[in-house]
């Protein structure tokens, strides 16, 4: 993990953002879903502030958006059985530290760094200021139970790449979190409309034993690829592995093709 920045300022007019989903990781405890839903804009805030070291360029405000997902939900992927809700770490399932991390909304900050036109540092005030969307799906672990209708409310992935400009030199992404763990995705399967940073499941806003205050949620992935706690997000040129990925799971972790483990072959 690294430091935590202190506090910036920024400017933030968020834009033409909308996705969303999921929560969980952890050893074999992880999701993704298939979308049946749709995914509906819940607000266009716009809040402006100063900088000082690290800054995002300002979005032009958009119009309300709603996109519909049109994936088909009505069978599991293979190997999945349904439960009735997402395990909660440290409570019904171990964590990868005996306690979570605690959320201080004065001390919260996520850095956006590494092949990015604009660097940037979010407290937790700025971060909420940005749009969010709303969006269904099902929630699917790489241990085999899966949760049906996880109504997710968060910021698309793709509205805060927008804002801090991936330069052509970027190609992945890799997650860092405050309990250690972390998660390397390709930048393309970010900027599916169906990821999002979420905030609320289920009309609630995100518990600690959840991933709150934010988690990543990527339906397509199993959910060892929806990290947890989230700190940094940071672009990179090459593919590095996280936590799970370096212990024999697959880094592409597709639920839809049964893609739990590395092949070795």
């Amino acid at each position: 993990m690294t430091p935590r920045l202190t506090k910036r300022k920024f400017l933030i007019a968020a834009a033409g953002g909308i996705a969303a989903v999921g929560v969980g990781y952890l050893a074999k405890e992880n999701w993704i879903s298939k979308q049946s839903s749709s995914i509906n804009f819940i607000s266009n805030k716009t809040e402006t502030t100063t900088t000082d070291q690290i800054s995002t360029k300002v979005l032009p405000p958009s119009q309300h958006e709603t996109t519909t997902d049109q994936m088909n939900t009505s069978v599991l992927p293979p190997g999945q059985r349904e439960i009735d809700a997402i395990k909660r770490w440290n409570i019904d399932h171990r964590g990868i530290i005996p306690i979570n991390p605690k959320f201080e909304s004065d001390k919260w900050i996520l850095t956006v760094d590494g092949e990015v036109e604009n660097k940037s540092s979010y407290d937790w005030q700025e971060f909420l200021a940005i749009p969010i969307m709303e969006s269904v799906n099902d929630f699917h672990c790489v241990e085999g139970w899966s949760v049906r209708n996880c109504k997710w409310n968060g910021i698309k992935f793709k509205t805060l790449t927008d804002m801090v400009k991936p330069t052509q030199e970027a190609k992945y992404v890799f997650i860092e979190c405050a309990d250690g763990y972390s998660t390397s995705l390709d930048l393309t399967d970010l900027l599916k409309d169906n990821v999002l940073l979420v905030t609320r499941l289920n009309d609630t806003p995100l518990e600690e034993s959840l991933g709150g205050p934010m988690r990543l949620v990527i339906p397509d992935k199993y959910g060892y690829k929806s990290p947890m706690w989230i700190n940094r997000l940071n672009f990179t040129n090459t593919k590095k592995l996280g936590y799970w990925e370096k212990n024999g799971y697959s880094y592409t972790a597709d639920v839809w093709s049964n893609d739990r483990f590395e092949n070795k072959s």
